[in-house]
């Protein structure tokens, strides 16, 4: 697999220049700056919402006056658009700070990656919940980027992974299907988590582990626990 962070970077990285009006001069400190605001806006959100959420509580939580955080964005938009890349990229660092790589048999790849992701959206699952109930806030341009990243991003790592796995024999289609729906199955836990409440993370892991595997008839080969 040829992914890493730094590919989520230089994705995203046209489009924040094109659609982030940033006053700032030093080009050096902008990616740092948006961080300090994401960091700091992922705060209010996650206690206050999306809408009751100011640009004055946004700067207090990141530690910058209002003048500065207008410097690096220019509206909320801004703010919730940054937020889905940092939730690709923190998930990209998380996948492959586990040396994944180094894993050869594609099967157990998949697994691993199922595995990993799942637990990346345990830690983060307020994270998670915000950008996926948020996200109809954005402006359609917006929107259409973040909707283009994560087809980029996120469904094309699923559908590298599951090609690598079931080798040449699935057709396009089937692999696109297979990508959308490993993504989709994995994210309903931080969504619907509230209903298994007396199901612990490690049994659903094990579960969608096994469902994504059965359904693409690779549970047999990476002998999934029953």
């Amino acid at each position: 697999m040829d992914h890493t962070s730094e590919f989520v970077e230089k994705a995203w990285a046209g489009y924040v220049e094109k659609l982030i009006k940033v006053s700032a001069k030093k080009d050096y400190a902008i990616t740092t700056k948006h961080q300090q605001i994401v960091d700091g806006a992922c705060k209010v959100f996650f206690q206050k919402g999306f809408h009751p959420a100011s640009i004055k509580d946004i700067a207090k939580a990141a530690e910058m006056s209002t003048g500065q955080l207008y410097h690096y964005i220019s509206s909320k938009d801004d703010v919730l658009f940054l937020i889905h890349k940092h939730m690709q990229t923190s998930w990209y660092q998380f996948i492959y700070s586990s040396n994944i790589d180094n894993i050869g048999d594609p099967i157990k790849y998949l697994e691993y990656a199922i595995k990993l992701t799942f637990e990346f959206f345990i830690e983060n699952k307020k994270l998670i919940q915000f950008v996926y109930t948020e996200s109809k806030y954005l402006s359609k341009e917006h929107l259409r980027v973040v909707l283009e990243m994560d087809n980029k991003c996120v469904v094309q790592f699923w559908e590298k992974a599951v090609k690598h796995a079931l080798g040449e024999q699935a057709s396009d289609n089937y692999i696109k299907l297979a990508g959308n729906i490993a993504e989709y199955l994995l994210v309903f836990y931080p969504l619907r988590g509230w209903n298994l409440k007396d199901v612990s993370a490690d049994e659903v892991s094990r579960f969608l582990v096994k469902f994504i595997l059965q359904g693409l008839h690779l549970a047999q080969s990476a002998d999934v626990e029953q």
